[in-house]
């Protein structure tokens, strides 16, 4: 019998696995990071049912699934609706709250939010903000984060500001990651892997396979770093 449930357990957490898959695929999330209220408390739902349809052996999976399914297609119609309707957008993923004007915190805003103020200072500083006095404004996201645009005079020099000329960056490409070769992005350069080989003896390294990342900037510039590379990392902890 023991033998038994355990095989049953088994056979609905395969199952449990690739209904979650299934359906993350579906509503193609954002990262954690980025989900609004709405979105994580349906994240956390999704995965509930999930966790029970591979333990709760009294009901049928084919239930829970049914169930998960269910809930997984009200979500994909309700993503559908705040597409294309911004009064639903609005009540699913809230608005924007401003809860910093001219360097004076909006208390009745925070408030309403139920943000607090070690919150805010915490969120600020992530932004390398120390002072609430160089801030213009500070608008709390719905997704709970906060974006911040300082007062002019404490914003940081750019090169347009001094009438410094620039030249195109890009985006570098990766050509080697984790030891394998990435083809594609050197053939979208005009390169072949006779000239990857050639950069790396040139370093002294013999195979790609001892390389963590290697990409090319758009001026042809080879960055490289190896698996192995003897450097001792910096304490940053009091452990």
């Amino acid at each position: 019998m023991p033998d038994t449930i355990y095989f049953n357990v088994a056979l609905r957490t395969v199952l449990a696995f690739f209904a979650i898959l299934l359906v993350t695929r579906i509503l193609d999330k954002e990262q954690m990071g980025e989900l609004t209220f709405y979105e994580y408390v349906t994240g956390i739902t999704i995965g509930s049912l999930a966790a029970d349809m591979a333990t709760i052996t009294i009901i049928s999976p084919w239930v829970i699934l049914t169930a998960l399914v269910i809930f997984a297609a009200l979500t994909f119609l309700m993503g559908y609706v705040s597409l294309k309707n911004r009064a639903a957008r609005k009540l699913l993923e809230g608005e924007p709250t401003l809860v910093i004007q001219n360097g004076k915190i909006l208390a009745k805003n925070m408030a309403r939010c139920r943000y607090n103020i070690d919150d805010l200072l915490l969120q600020l500083r992530t932004q390398g903000v120390f002072n609430v006095a160089d801030v213009e404004f500070a608008v709390l996201e719905s997704n709970g984060q906060l974006s911040v645009l300082r007062k002019s005079h404490k914003q940081p020099v750019t090169r347009e500001d001094l009438k410094i000329p620039t030249g195109y960056e890009g985006l570098s490409s990766e050509v080697i990651v984790d030891g394998a070769i990435i083809y594609q992005n050197l053939q979208q350069n005009n390169l072949d892997e006779a000239w990857l080989i050639h950069e790396l003896e040139r370093q002294g390294i013999h195979s790609p396979k001892e390389i963590m990342l290697a990409s090319l900037d758009t001026q042809g510039n080879l960055y490289v770093d190896k698996k192995v590379d003897g450097l001792q990392a910096t304490q940053i902890s009091d452990r």
